[in-house]
């Protein structure tokens, strides 16, 4: 009976941990709603998609000639990448719940710039969603803040 007892402990406390976990799924809104960005998991690992972007074209004074044309990868370091549109790319890779509202060892790709850096997120409460991509240390980096 004991053995039954501590599993039913055992087994609510992990299915709490798995619900606090799962907290970030969904869809969020990016800095200044510059995107609408979609959070999922595979296998445990969590994952971030961009769905839409506010400005979906490139502005009319590009200096690559590209006005008016959807904006794409171009910056991505790998050229057979670069015509892919960036509504679609799967920037958010690997992220794993580390407990206390921080998801980590994560990586972010900033289709900007062509860039991919370390990452962790912080759920501040269920709709605002701190994301801090970083360089070697947590220190170094920039902490961008989401909404739903």
């Amino acid at each position: 009976m004991r053995n039954i007892a501590v599993w039913l402990v055992l087994s609510l406390a992990l299915s709490a941990l798995a619900q606090d976990a799962d907290s970030i799924l969904g869809l969020w809104h990016t800095s200044e709603n510059r995107s609408v960005v979609r959070l999922t998991k595979r296998n445990d690992h969590y994952f971030g998609q961009i769905l839409t972007l506010k400005e979906p074209a490139w502005p009319a004074d590009d200096k690559q000639g590209m006005a008016g044309q959807p904006k794409n990868d171009r910056n991505n370091p790998d050229p057979s990448l670069r015509a892919r549109p960036i509504a679609g790319i799967e920037f958010l890779t690997d992220f794993t719940y580390a407990g206390d509202n921080l998801w980590e060892k994560g990586k972010i790709y900033d289709p900007e710039v062509g860039k991919t850096y370390k990452c962790r997120m912080t759920l501040l409460n269920s709709n605002t969603l701190e994301v801090r991509g970083y360089i070697g240390l947590p220190l170094l980096g920039r902490t961008v803040t989401w909404t739903r």
